[in-house]
């Protein structure tokens, strides 16, 4: 396991923060700790964990992260966390990343919601 902080940008180390849920099988208690594990997960290459945690209803089948370009991951910061209700919420976040040398950022406000017990990602619109 990592001792170095972890990638979401929670100051803490990753064993301490997202290998909880990214290794450990425990589920994400708010949206926003399940939007900072993606995060995470994608700097990982954690393919099965990002599946794993999109909602059924609009999961692709694959992402195919290993055969796309190496994505060099810069930062996470969490603009705004909302939870409409006992079952849904909103995380806004911009992530900043590097392809090919070329610096990129996302700006989302992403759509979460929980069922059985469980947060999940839905879909999200790009800013």
């Amino acid at each position: 396991m990592k001792t170095t902080s972890c990638p979401c940008g929670s100051k803490i180390t990753y064993a301490e923060c997202c290998a909880r849920y990214i290794e450990g099988g425990v589920a994400a208690s708010t949206a926003e700790a399940l939007m900072r594990s993606r995060y995470t997960a994608y700097t990982l290459l954690a393919e099965d964990y990002l599946l794993a945690s999109w909602h059924p209803s609009t999961r692709p089948a694959t992402l195919g992260l290993a055969d796309e370009a190496p994505t060099k991951w810069l930062g996470l910061e969490v603009k705004r966390h909302a939870q409409q209700d006992a079952e849904h919420a909103t995380v806004e976040f911009v992530a900043r990343y590097k392809v090919n040398g070329r610096a990129h950022r996302i700006h989302e406000v992403s759509r979460f919601v929980q069922a059985a017990g469980r947060w999940f990602y839905v879909d999200g619109d790009i800013q």
